[in-house]
């Protein structure tokens, strides 16, 4: 094994020292010597309004979850964006990963900061909170409680850095409604509230970028009808605001894939149409940088061209780089996380689950109970992954076009 350098052993402190006050510690030091290396957190809020004033483009920005391995694999996005110049790349975790990952939104932050000193990046660090989401039944039972608990789930991850908010209320979208205005109507006033909850938070000299979603990922595609309804709505709720800078439509994908029968992933199939439509109008009427693509990463890797060609402002991939961690790891680790899974999420199978399906849609829930044996695998166990993972990082980014990107990047970002 290699020797470990201080940022190795720093980071690995700060997420698995033996006290909370250790790794509180290692985390302060870590915030220390990205900003002594020209290392910040910042909002990309002023580049996506740029995109959709026309100054920039012919890219898509992606957004890449990472629930596994955190450090290593933000290592090879910056070695990457180093080697290419490129700038235009998210680091985000949902609410829901960072529970099943066992990795807060501070965790999360302070490893992606010491990944970029480990690889000598400098200057901007985009790190985004992915879907911060209402659970539609808690809000029809408790509405107060469930905002209550968005706004702490925000607080945390502003906190911690990250300075680009996800909005997720598409799932209080009523499509029973007799119109557009009154499907989206919870979706918009909840999005709105959030955003002056943001504004108040922020710190100062950051615009906090924000984004909405008017169509549940899985759920029917998108209408322009709908943005400008939920737009429209918005707009009104937030009147004196810096309102939002994107908004997450539903094209035909969904999170993680249709798995089959035979453990393989159905073919998605994306209608570019409604990313092309709905980027148009957003640009034109709403000023904001456009559409955001969801549940991308298990799509054909010979596809993510057609994004920046539709004049995509953004895409999402997570359960792509999981499934490369799982296909590479070393057998007896990834028996024993299935075994964990069999024994623990049977609750979670449905039944016309065979063990395939079961293990590709729950094994997600192993990644936390096995963090520190995951981080712990040898160079030799880690070198498969890390190579798989680079072809996957390389062929995606040049196909999104971001190569070239860093100025731009450095021109536009906010930091405090």
């Amino acid at each position: 094994m290699k020797k470990q350098t201080p940022v190795d052993k720093l980071v690995y402190g700060s997420v698995f020292g033996e006290s909370e006050d250790e790794r509180r510690e290692a985390r302060a030091a870590i915030r220390r010597k990205a900003k002594d290396a020209g290392i910040y957190a910042a909002s990309i809020h002023q580049f996506y309004l740029a995109y959709g004033r026309g100054e920039v483009g012919g890219f898509t920005v992606p957004a890449c979850n990472i629930r596994a391995l955190a450090y290593d694999t933000a290592r090879i996005v910056f070695r990457l964006m180093i080697q290419e110049s490129m700038g235009a790349v998210i680091f985000e975790i949902a609410r829901g990963e960072q529970t099943y990952t066992d990795q807060t939104a501070d965790e999360y932050a302070v490893s992606i900061l010491a990944a970029a000193i480990a690889e000598g990046w400098k200057g901007p660090v985009f790190i985004q909170a992915d879907h911060t989401q209402f659970s539609a039944k808690k809000y029809q039972a408790t509405p107060d409680v469930a905002l209550e608990d968005l706004r702490k789930v925000i607080k945390s991850a502003v906190d911690a850095g990250f300075y680009n908010i996800d909005i997720d209320a598409s799932t209080l979208v009523d499509l029973t409604k007799a119109s557009l205005d009154e499907q989206q109507k919870t979706n918009y006033e909840m999005t709105a509230v959030l955003t002056r909850f943001i504004r108040e938070i922020e710190p100062a000299g950051v615009t906090v970028s924000i984004g909405g979603e008017i169509g549940h990922i899985g759920g029917k595609n998108s209408t322009v009808g709908e943005f400008r309804a939920f737009m429209d709505g918005y707009a009104k709720k937030t009147e004196g605001l810096v309102g939002m800078s994107k908004v997450s439509v539903q094209t035909g994908t969904s999170h993680g894939g249709k798995v089959l029968p035979d453990g393989t992933i159905a073919k998605a199939s994306v209608d570019f149409s409604v990313l092309k439509e709905i980027g148009a109008v957003a640009r034109r009427d709403y000023g904001i940088g456009g559409p955001v693509q969801h549940g991308a990463s298990t799509l054909s890797g010979d596809m993510f061209y057609r994004f920046p060609e539709a004049e995509t402002l953004e895409i999402h991939f997570a359960t792509g780089f999981q499934n490369t961690v799982y296909e590479h790891l070393p057998p007896p680790l990834r028996d024993e996380m299935y075994a964990w899974v069999m024994a623990h999420c049977s609750a979670e199978r449905k039944p016309e689950w065979n063990d395939d399906q079961f293990l590709y849609k729950l094994r997600k829930k192993a990644i936390g109970p096995f963090k520190k044996q995951l981080w712990m695998l040898s160079d030799e166990a880690k070198q498969p992954i890390i190579a798989a993972l680079t072809r996957e990082f390389t062929s995606m980014f040049a196909q999104l076009k971001i190569k070239g990107t860093r100025g731009l990047i450095e021109k536009y970002s906010q930091s405090p």
